[in-house]
């Protein structure tokens, strides 16, 4: 089997500017999000201390599935948009630690979309600033990550009506979403 190379990653993101809330156009499936969600979205708020605030979301059956965690830059020296993503699990009990990569592989100069990916390949999202991405720009993300070796063909489209729910809906306070999506369900 030949030796995948390193992916490319975004050099100099300004962080402050990457801030605020991202739609998730389209994403590997994962066992940590339900298979069902729709209005899947992050927002990401930076910190005094350098760090950033992530909030993800979901709305699954009507109710909205949330996660906090923190992200950090993989090395504070390089200019690489290599980041590290944690979250405590299970949400309604966080104390188990995860640790992610979260790399920025693609990002347009006005920081309204990008493609996220880490080194395993297991792992892809794409992300819009807007709950819709013009079919172009889309298609050109998919072909960034086929060039970084991913296997696009496990790319699922996340429905986002528009306009987007409120900020806040009813609550999945029980981590039924989070309970099922390790269950595959």
């Amino acid at each position: 089997m030949a030796t995948k190379k390193e992916m490319e990653v975004v050099k100099g993101v300004d962080l402050k500017r990457y801030m605020g809330r991202w739609y998730e156009i389209a994403s590997f499936p994962s066992r940590f999000q339900p298979k069902n969600g729709v209005n899947t979205r992050a927002t990401y708020t930076l910190n005094e201390d350098g760090t950033v605030h992530v909030l993800n979301e979901t709305w699954n059956d009507g109710k909205r599935g949330s996660i906090e965690g923190s992200a950090y830059k993989a090395d504070p020296n390089s200019d690489e948009a290599k980041l590290k993503v944690k979250f405590y699990v299970p949400p309604f009990l966080p104390i188990i630690p995860v640790v992610g990569d979260y790399w920025i592989l693609s990002l347009d100069d006005d920081y309204q979309y990008a493609l996220i990916g880490q080194p395993s390949r297991s792992y892809l999202w794409i992300l819009c600033r807007k709950t819709h991405m013009e079919d172009e720009i889309y298609n050109q993300l998919v072909e960034k990550a086929k060039e970084e070796g991913y296997d696009v063909g496990k790319l699922h489209k996340t429905p986002q009506p528009d306009p987007p729910p409120e900020e806040e809906g009813p609550k999945d306070t029980k981590g039924i979403w989070w309970i099922k999506s390790i269950l595959g369900k």
